[in-house]
């Protein structure tokens, strides 16, 4: 039944990624070049985030952002059909070490990560991490079909989709009933105005980041983990986990805030362009 419903992207889905890309290709002529979808916020963020730059270089980053933005719709898509073998391929973990060790310590994990890459292909780590429930905390979208059809790339594989209100409940359900689980929260967007927020500096500005995650892995005593990733080519990611706390009860008020700002900053150092920069990030000021 679903199949029939969300047909049309289930036929994309079938279509081999290397032409899915020629798509994406296409689509960026359209989006940067004749629609312009809000390049006046991208160049502005990168200005901001990169005074040292040139206005060539910034150029270069936006260009090669938008291409990279296109490429994330088609490889999501991609998802819905894609095989073992493809993700092996495509989507590549390292120090996986390090989640074995804290699973053997009975230490549920919470997975503190950002839109950079391809974070919709966070959906594969069931692949990886089949003997544990792993949990993806997200925002409902306010068109039924969309969300509907995000909730099935999302948990085509076994991520259990919660809504971000009802995160912290479930995950509390999930530790009662002594189940170890892999949680994955996002945790750069910008707040509200009247949430709960730090701020830092970040990118050469004041930065407020939500709280969410300090709160959470405080209560449950998530260790949490940071993933580091990495663009190898195109269609093709390398995620390396880096822990940010294992014992998240004995650590001081945000510091786990604190860490993860800096893990991202790294990040987008690394390769700028995999960040989504299309998004309003300052638009609350300390």
């Amino acid at each position: 039944m679903k199949k029939i419903k969300f047909f049309p992207f289930y036929l994309l889905s079938i279509v081999p990624i290397q032409l899915l890309f020629i798509l994406s290709d296409i689509t960026y002529i359209i989006i940067y070049k004749c629609i312009k979808y809000r390049r006046a916020v991208v160049s502005e963020n990168l200005k901001k985030a990169f005074p040292e730059k040139s206005d060539k270089e910034l150029r270069e980053i936006e260009k090669k952002f938008y291409h990279h933005f296109c490429d994330i719709a088609f490889e999501s898509i991609k998802t819905l059909t894609m095989g073992k073998k493809g993700i092996q391929k495509r989507f590549q973990l390292q120090n996986t070490e390090l989640i074995k060790d804290l699973f053997e310590q009975n230490k549920s994990i919470l997975l503190y990560a950002a839109h950079l890459g391809n974070w919709e292909w966070q959906a594969f780590f069931p692949q990886y991490l089949s003997d544990h429930q792993i949990t993806a905390f997200y925002q409902p979208l306010s068109n039924k079909y969309f969300d509907e059809l995000m909730q099935i790339i999302r948990g085509r594989l076994g991520v259990l989709c919660i809504p971000s209100q009802k995160g912290y409940k479930t995950l509390m359900k999930l530790k009662a009933e002594n189940k170890l689980t892999f949680n994955l929260l996002i945790g750069d967007q910008c707040p509200a105005w009247n949430s709960g927020k730090y701020w830092t500096d970040f990118l050469h500005q004041k930065t407020a980041f939500l709280v969410g995650a300090d709160a959470i892995s405080k209560k449950s005593d998530c260790a949490v983990v940071y993933p580091k990733c990495t663009k190898i080519k195109r269609g093709v990611y390398k995620t390396e986990f880096i822990l940010l706390d294992s014992s998240p009860k004995q650590s001081e008020k945000f510091s786990i805030v604190e860490k993860y700002s800096k893990a991202l900053e790294q990040n987008i150092k690394l390769q700028p362009d995999l960040w989504l920069w299309s998004h309003k990030r300052w638009k609350l000021t300390a």
